[in-house]
């Protein structure tokens, strides 16, 4: 049984290049991203535990993926979830699971 933890979830598992895609979009758009993990999430699971702090500095695109793949190292048997936050309107503007337990 698949577990459906968002949007992107009814699609086939994204790969790379289209991970790296949509993380370009929340770095492009000037979005706060920061990077969620739970171990055993549910499809009404709406609070993940936090990997570092929000990345407020508004990195590139490079330091968000290592940031990804730092968390998947740390959390090997975890979801792993890229949010990013609109400052200006103080709210998630997109939030998909990048990695899958």
């Amino acid at each position: 049984m698949t577990r459906r933890l968002g949007t992107f979830s009814y699609l086939p598992p994204m790969t790379s290049a289209q991970i790296r895609a949509q993380a370009a979009g929340v770095v492009d758009r000037g979005l706060v991203p920061w990077i969620e993990y739970a171990t055993d999430p549910a499809p009404g699971d709406h609070l993940w535990s936090l990997w570092r702090l929000p990345m407020t500095d508004l990195p590139g695109l490079d330091q968000v993926l290592d940031e990804i793949d730092a968390c998947a190292s740390a959390n090997p048997s975890a979801s792993i979830k890229l949010v990013g936050y609109d400052p200006s309107r103080q709210n998630q503007a997109v939030s998909f699971v990048v990695r899958s337990a």
